[in-house]
């Protein structure tokens, strides 16, 4: 197994120094990322390309291998190659032939080659050689330059010839990591936070989560959920903080002291004025949100004017000119929609006539109303969990029986994404084996044999421990997590 990685293009334009860095940064990602996979595998880099080895990979490893590349910020395109020493054009018309002919029979096809190297032919004799070889030698139904069904790509490197198998896009963006900056991303679960969250991530900024619990477990873990499967998904090559604020008496404070119109600005002025305090202790330098100009009514310039004024932190809004379908669309795309459209809905408060225009005098003398005491109570009482250890938090809720082993009669329930179930689908008897999707688990739970064990199964176990507490304290009490040795 050889991939060719090649690195996103704003990289390569860089300084030599930054350029480096950089790509070592995508270099150490990657084995991070790749060695639980398997210890033989090898990353290496150069000056504009990180190459993937493992001499004895087999089908499935590559097949891992490929998802962790395809979901790495800092990868333009990655190629799944076979590698021989250089011959000449006959050579390479003959392993591309070995590769391509099966694939060619019926097709129409042409030949694109990239060079680097001194060599006593170009770029283009290889393209005509082996093109026309291939069109003689199988069964191809010809050439076609402009919309071919199939381009045989080709790469010669100095003495060496590597044969395109397969070629994907990246995510783009920058190596987690290379920014040297950390965000907090204030994350409510829905699309808005989770994909503002992406884009950060992607860009190369290590995001922590920062969530304000405004009442009721259920919305928590379904919180913890997004933001461990965004993390896990993307960002696992750093770890970071999840960041529990519990807000539920600012909310008190506010509609008991503020003026109706006013209540959506001030909560979200208090939210960036906790979510401040906490980056300045944890040393990240901006945060992070969802808002959209207009999306709500207090999303408008004005008040977004007034909310920012609340605290010096650099604010990112990354969606900021973005409309919602296109979000939605975006969520899709990396996966969370799913997660969001089942995270409870929760207002805090609820404006009749809220203001679209707020104006700061008016803000503020709201606020001298509000007794500060109970935001920096709030503060105090949050919890910081990394992301990695959410149910090692100490909370008893969490509590639930963890079986290695499978005993007589239980079964196994799958929840992880069908994708994931794909990738990696799980080794048991079908009989002791079900696959329900995290999303539709509440709903489909009631309807099993009451009589038989159940024990939820993720790859990390994260998950599935939170959905079998939340089933737990929903008083099912057939109800465990595998976790196979």
């Amino acid at each position: 197994m050889h991939f060719i990685v090649k690195v996103f293009p704003e990289i390569i334009i860089k300084s030599p120094p930054v350029r480096k860095r950089f790509i070592k940064q995508l270099r150490d990602n990657l084995r991070r990322l790749l060695q639980p996979l398997s210890e033989d595998i090898h990353v290496k880099r150069d000056w504009e390309k990180v190459e993937v080895q493992a001499p004895n990979g087999d089908e499935v490893l590559t097949r891992q291998v490929a998802d962790v590349l395809a979901r790495t910020p800092g990868i333009d395109a990655y190629a799944l190659v076979q590698a021989y020493p250089l011959g000449d054009l006959d050579d390479i018309l003959a392993k591309a032939r070995a590769h391509w002919s099966e694939a060619l029979a019926g097709k129409t096809f042409c030949v694109r080659v990239k060079r680097s190297g001194k060599h006593d032919f170009s770029s283009t004799d290889v393209e005509r050689y082996v093109g026309g070889g291939l069109l003689q030698q199988t069964e191809a139904a010809g050439v076609n330059l402009r919309k071919p069904d199939i381009t045989v790509r080709l790469e010669v490197k100095r003495q060496w010839l590597y044969v395109v198998a397969r070629q994907e896009r990246g995510l783009g963006g920058y190596p987690l990591g290379a920014q040297n900056d950390a965000v907090l991303s204030l994350v409510s679960g829905g699309f808005d936070s989770i994909v503002a969250s992406y884009l950060t991530m992607k860009r190369g900024m290590r995001t922590h989560f920062c969530f304000f619990s405004l009442g009721g477990h259920a919305h928590e873990m379904a919180v913890k959920e997004v933001s461990y499967y965004l993390w896990h998904k993307y960002g696992a090559s750093h770890n970071v903080q999840f960041v529990t604020v519990p807000f539920e008496g600012v909310v008190a404070e506010i509609l008991e002291k503020v003026d109706n119109a006013y209540m959506g600005v001030i909560l979200k002025r208090m939210m960036l004025r906790a979510a401040s305090r906490v980056a300045e202790e944890l040393n990240l330098q901006a945060l992070v949100n969802g808002e959209s100009v207009a999306q709500v009514s207090s999303q408008t310039i004005p008040n977004l004017n007034a909310i920012d004024r609340a605290t010096d932190t650099l604010v990112l809004r990354p969606l900021v000119t973005m409309d919602k379908r296109d979000i939605i669309q975006l969520s899709r795309h990396i996966g969370t929609e799913t997660y969001s459209a089942n995270v409870p809905e929760y207002c805090g408060v609820i404006s009749v006539k809220p203001t679209t225009a707020a104006k700061l005098y008016r803000v503020e003398a709201e606020e001298e109303r509000f007794d500060s005491g109970v935001l920096d109570q709030a503060i105090a009482e949050r919890r910081v969990t990394p992301i990695h250890h959410l149910v090692d938090a100490g909370e008893p809720e969490l509590e639930v029986p963890i079986e290695t082993e499978l005993s007589e009669g239980a079964v196994v329930i799958d929840i992880r994404h069908p994708d994931e179930i794909a990738l990696k689908p799980l080794a048991l008897p079908e009989q002791s084996l079900l696959q329900i999707p995290f999303f539709r688990l509440n709903t489909q739970y009631p309807s099993l044999d009451e009589s038989r064990q159940y024990l939820l199964y993720c790859e990390k176990g994260v998950m599935s421990q939170l959905h079998a507490a939340h089933l737990s304290d929903a008083g099912y009490r057939n109800i465990g997590v595998y976790r196979p040795v």
